[in-house]
C-alpha cells in the first residue's frame, strides 16, 4: 500500500496540513519540524505526487528553457553544460524541474516555445541567449509570460530581468591586455552579428583600438560560429591577410581552441607569433597546449541566479524588473607574449 501524507503526519507528530506545508518548503515552518518531518518522510519512503501539487496550486513547477539553436550544435560548446548546471542547481533547491525546447530553425524554437506557454506546462522560461529583435521576447512580453534573459536584452533593458557580464568593458580589458603587451595589429573573432554579446564585445574591442590611436580595420574583425570549426575558419582567413594579426581577442573558448589547432598544423608558435586572450574560462581553456588566458565570466553564477531570479516572478508576479551583473575575472596563462621588434618589412623577427 502506498504511503500518504497522513502516514507521515502520524509518524512526525504533526497535522497533515504542516506536512503539506513542509513539501512546499513554507517559511513559516520551523526548520525543526521540517527536519522531523523530512525524516518521517525519508524513513517511510514517501514521495510527494507533484503532479497532483500542480493541479492544486495552478503550478507546474516546471521552467522552460530556450537555446540559441540546435541541441546538436549547442551542446558542442562547454559554455552550455555549465550554463545549465547553474540552472538546474537553483531550480533543484526549489524543487523545480526543467523542460527544454527544441527545434532546428527559429521558426521551429518559437513553435516550441508558444506550446509551453499556451499549454501551461511551465511556469516560467529561460532565454540562454540574447539577439537582435528576438521574435520570442516579443511573444513572451505579448503574453505577460514570466521569463528571464541571459545576455543582455537588445531593446528595453530597462523592462527586461536579465544576467549578464559588463561584456563591453570585458572585452575592452581584453584589448588593453594585447595592447599593453605592445601588439597594434590585434584582430576580434566573435560569433554572430546577430547576437548582443558578440555585438557588446566588438564595440569593447573597438573602444580600446581606438582609445589606444591604434588604426581600425574592418579586415581584422572576424564573425564565425561559437564551434572550433569556427576558430579555424577564422585564423585561416586573418593569415591570409597581407598584414596578418599577431595577437587575438576571441570571444569563445572553442572557437579558441580551433584556432590553436590550425596555428599549430602551420608551425605558428603561440604565444611567440600570435597572442590570444580568450572568453569564457572553460576546463578546455586550462588544459589546452598552450594553456589559454580567458576572461572567467563565471558561468554557472550565470545560470544560478537567471533561475533564481524567474522562480522568484514565478512566485511574485510583482517582482521589480532586475539586472543582474556577474564580475568576470581574466585568468592569465600561456598564450600572450610581449611583442617582440619587428623588422622592416613588417615580420616577426
Amino acid at each position: 500500500m502506498a504511503v500518504t501524507i497522513k502516514d507521515v503526519a502520524k509518524m512526525a507528530n504533526v497535522a497533515p496540513s504542516t506536512v503539506s506545508r513542509v513539501i512546499a518548503n513554507n517559511p513559516r515552518i520551523s526548520e525543526k519540524t521540517k527536519k522531523r518531518v523530512r525524516e518521517a518522510m525519508e524513513e517511510l519512503g514517501y514521495h510527494p505526487n507533484f503532479i497532483a501539487r500542480s493541479l492544486a496550486n495552478q503550478s507546474t513547477q516546471v521552467i522552460g528553457l530556450v537555446m540559441p539553436a540546435s541541441a546538436d550544435k549547442t551542446f558542442q560548446n562547454p559554455f552550455f553544460p555549465e550554463v545549465l548546471r547553474g540552472i538546474s542547481t537553483a531550480a533543484h533547491e526549489k524543487q523545480y524541474a526543467l523542460h527544454m525546447s527544441t527545434g532546428v530553425t527559429g521558426n521551429e524554437i518559437l513553435e516550441g516555445v508558444m506550446q509551453m506557454v499556451q499549454g501551461r506546462r511551465v511556469d516560467g522560461i529561460i532565454l540562454l541567449y540574447s539577439a537582435v529583435e528576438d521574435k520570442i521576447i516579443k511573444y513572451l512580453q505579448k503574453e505577460c509570460f514570466p521569463f528571464v534573459v541571459i545576455g543582455k536584452p537588445f531593446e528595453q533593458v530597462e523592462e527586461i530581468t536579465h544576467v549578464d557580464n559588463d561584456n563591453y568593458r570585458a572585452a575592452k580589458e581584453a584589448t588593453q591586455h594585447l595592447i599593453g603587451l605592445g601588439h597594434e595589429r590585434v584582430a576580434f573573432v566573435g560569433g554572430s552579428i546577430q547576437l548582443v554579446v558578440t555585438i557588446d564585445r566588438l564595440l569593447g574591442y573597438e573602444k580600446a583600438i581606438r582609445d589606444a590611436g591604434i588604426q581600425y580595420r574592418d579586415e581584422y574583425i572576424i564573425h564565425e560560429e561559437f564551434l572550433k570549426e569556427g576558430g579555424q575558419e577564422a585564423i585561416s582567413e586573418l593569415l591570409s591577410l597581407e598584414e596578418p594579426p599577431t595577437a587575438l581577442v576571441v570571444s569563445d573558448d572553442l572557437m579558441s581552441l580551433g584556432i590553436l589547432n590550425t596555428l599549430h598544423d602551420m608551425g605558428i608558435s603561440v604565444p611567440d607569433q600570435m597572442s590570444i586572450v580568450s572568453f569564457n574560462n572553460v576546463l578546455l581553456a586550462e588544459v589546452a597546449r598552450p594553456p589559454l588566458t580567458s576572461v572567467d565570466i563565471n558561468i554557472f553564477q550565470l545560470g544560478f541566479q537567471a533561475a533564481k531570479t524567474l522562480i522568484q516572478k514565478v512566485k511574485d508576479p510583482s517582482e521589480p524588473t532586475k539586472r543582474i551583473i556577474i564580475p568576470h575575472t581574466m585568468v592569465k596563462r600561456h598564450t600572450c607574449k610581449e611583442m617582440t621588434k619587428q623588422n622592416g618589412d613588417g615580420n616577426i623577427d
